[in-house]
């Protein structure tokens, strides 16, 4: 059977155009985009580029923004010794980077050398975390009591670093405004910190704090002293105690720098701990502290003046506390009278708004006890007298005994 002639032409067209299609087909191909990169300094990147359909094909890596041919299939160009190339099989090709530094920044383009080339970018990011610049951020600072403390805590980072300020020890930052008002904040987010007009309560530590999603955060601790003159605040300034007991007296100083603190007698003779004396001072906070003066087997040669006195840089203070003796719980009386016929005059504490002394021995329920009352022998023989007495007894705690017994001694008369 004889085929018509344009069969034939129809069969080499179409093996032609099978063959187009084949090629076409068989052409590489990027199997999926190239993802970016975010990378912290010194630690190290890798872009991976997967292929299809390579053949005879070649892989090549670029810096796209310097146009730096940084690779051609297996082999490196660039003359930076922290970059390299690997490959697994025809489909995925690697560009390492290793220790990324700030100038690795940029594009990055893997491309395939097909007529048209054949190509894509990814951007590597690099992040470096927070650091200070030294020159620019303080150590600590001194400055008298109502005055200006000025801080700064500068930090570079990639991100640009977050600021702020706390206070070590939890409480507020207290920041006064030009117009008088002042605010009270935990955090203050600012390179430059200014206490104006600042007082001994703002002393202490403050903690700088620079972050900016990169770890590690970085803390620098500023301390912040505050100078003034010594201050003594005393408790009791009069105090009595039984001879035979132990009696201890207290001082509580405030001052910047830290004072010299210690106790002296009347004779000028400074006391220190001995067998007689306990000499004990406590710190409270930065600024503050506690003196006290253990007298122990009070004796009358102890009693009298015993001055505390606080010395700095800025001046010396001082304050007296007078001790006096009280009788015993068991030594008490019930009139100025002794068994012996002797007077007795004893010294009180003082009390007041202002001033609150106090006695070792002596408490508010003490002072709540019932007094017995002496009543002379000249009135009980009188029966009527004692009638009389009697009945003026049950509102003895509304009346005053001395009247009652000097009306009692006009009538008997």
């Amino acid at each position: 059977m004889v085929h018509p002639w344009w069969l034939y032409l129809l069969a080499i067209f179409c093996l032609r155009l099978d063959s187009k299609l084949v090629g076409q087909a068989f052409q590489p191909e990027f199997a999926e985009p190239l993802s970016n990169l975010t990378v912290t300094l010194g630690r190290d990147a890798t872009f991976r580029c997967l292929v299809q359909n390579l053949g005879g094909y070649r892989v090549g890596w670029v810096k796209a923004d310097t146009k730096a041919i940084q690779a051609i299939h297996v082999h490196v160009i660039t003359n930076n010794h922290r970059v390299g190339v690997s490959h697994n099989g025809q489909t995925v090709w690697n560009l390492h980077i290793k220790n990324v530094q700030e100038e690795d920044r940029g594009q990055y383009m893997c491309q395939i050398n097909t007529d048209p080339m054949k190509s894509q970018m990814a951007y590597l990011d690099v992040v470096i975390p927070p650091d200070f610049i030294l020159e620019e951020t303080s150590g600590d600072v001194m400055v008298s009591e109502g005055g200006t403390a000025r801080v700064s805590c500068r930090a570079r980072g990639q991100p640009e670093p977050r600021v702020m300020w706390r206070r070590e020890d939890g409480d507020d930052i207290i920041i006064r405004h030009t117009n008088g008002s002042k605010t009270k904040v935990s955090v203050y987010e600012e390179a430059v910190l200014t206490l104006n007009k600042i007082s001994r309560s703002e002393m202490g530590a403050y903690l700088c704090i620079a972050s900016n999603g990169v770890p590690p955060s970085v803390s620098k601790r500023i301390v912040i002293k505050v100078q003034f003159h010594p201050v003594i605040q005393v408790p009791n300034q009069l105090l009595g105690a039984p001879l035979g007991t132990d009696v201890t007296l207290e001082c509580y100083v405030e001052s910047s720098p830290k004072s010299i603190n210690y106790w002296i007698r009347d004779s000028n003779e400074m006391v220190i701990s001995s067998g007689k004396y306990e000499v004990v001072n406590t710190m409270m906070s930065p600024f503050e502290s506690r003196m006290t003066l253990t007298v122990r087997r009070l004796e009358k040669i102890d009693l009298g003046g015993y001055r505390c006195v606080a010395k700095n840089s800025l001046g010396e203070v001082d304050s007296v506390i007078r001790l006096y003796e009280i009788l015993g719980p068991g030594l008490m009386t019930d009139s100025s009278v002794d068994h012996n016929g002797e007077d007795q005059n004893y010294s009180t504490p003082l009390e007041g708004p202002d001033n609150q002394f106090g006695s070792a021995e002596r408490s508010d329920d003490e002072d709540e006890k019932e007094t017995s009352t002496y009543i002379p022998n000249e009135i009980l023989t009188n029966s009527n007298s004692i009638g009389l007495l009697m009945s003026f007894a049950l509102d003895a705690k509304q009346c005053k005994i001395q009247f009652i017994l000097t009306l009692l001694l006009l009538i008997t008369g």
